[in-house]
């Protein structure tokens, strides 16, 4: 029935993990198509507790914009699941554009070629497209993430950032080291950004997976920011100069293909 929320036994979750963020999301979960406004009675029902623990996780949430009070002392979604939302719909239409990109790319070099997206510290591969020629063995799969200093497309998404804030970003992520010939010294990343913004891409060699030749290059949207990055991992001892150079030109031109369509998409 419309405004109902199905009562819930309470969980043993909430005794032996009592974390907010996990009440927090479980309210928001509480929405559906049928159930546009929730009170503070169904939640405290729906999580087990005292009416006044409901109502103040539902305050929580309402300071942070999540939630906003609505008519009847009730609540609704706010105006910061909007913005989520808007942003969700901008990651999901790049991935979009970009996928019969990532899917030439792959077939043109015969190599791996991803798709990535940087969250602060955090890189994430949304997605990848294998070569029928060769595959490679990398760390990452679709929807994986990994620290922002190691590779080249975790480097190449935080190459064009102020350089106060990428300092900032460095200092307040775990460097981790996957290999020898990861680098985890900020002063000495800083360089590389520097090396990455003159040639227009970043080329790493088994600084993430052992043998592993990265070539990444950014993705930029209307207002000409960095948004995204395309790369093609590679066994490195099987490239060639020639056709390192070759992997290159080519990761750049999807770079540029998928930027222009996303620059016409932003208007």
């Amino acid at each position: 029935m419309s405004g109902q929320v199905e009562p819930t036994m309470p969980s043993r979750g909430y005794r032996e993990r009592n974390s907010t963020a996990d009440r927090a999301l479980d309210i928001l979960n509480m929405f559906t198509d049928d159930v546009p406004v929730i009170s503070a009675a169904q939640v405290a029902e729906h999580l087990g507790v005292a009416r006044s623990s409901g109502y103040r996780y539902l305050q929580s949430l309402v300071t942070k914009r999540y939630l906003e009070e609505a008519p009847g002392g009730r609540f609704r979604l706010g105006m910061r699941v909007l913005e989520l939302a808007r942003l969700a719909r901008r990651a999901h239409r790049l991935a979009d554009v970009a996928l019969p990109v990532l899917a030439d790319l792959a077939t043109n070099v015969h190599e791996t070629a991803l798709l990535t997206r940087r969250v602060g510290g955090v890189v994430t591969c949304l997605d990848r497209a294998e070569s029928d020629v060769h595959r490679v063995r990398i760390s990452y799969e679709r929807g994986s993430t990994l620290p922002v200093n190691a590779g080249a497309s975790a480097q190449v998404l935080l190459a064009w950032s102020d350089a106060e804030e990428a300092r900032a970003i460095l200092a307040g992520t775990p460097l981790e080291r996957f290999t020898p010939a990861t680098i985890t010294d900020i002063d000495q990343l800083m360089k590389r950004f520097e090396t990455i913004r003159h040639d227009g891409y970043a080329l790493t060699r088994s600084e993430l997976d052992h043998d592993v030749l990265g070539i990444a290059a950014p993705i930029r949207d209307g207002g000409e920011k960095v948004i995204a990055a395309i790369s093609v991992a590679a066994v490195a001892s099987r490239v060639s100069a020639q056709l390192e150079r070759e992997i290159i030109d080519a990761v750049r031109a999807a770079a540029a293909r998928i930027t222009e369509t996303m620059t016409i998409v932003d208007g």
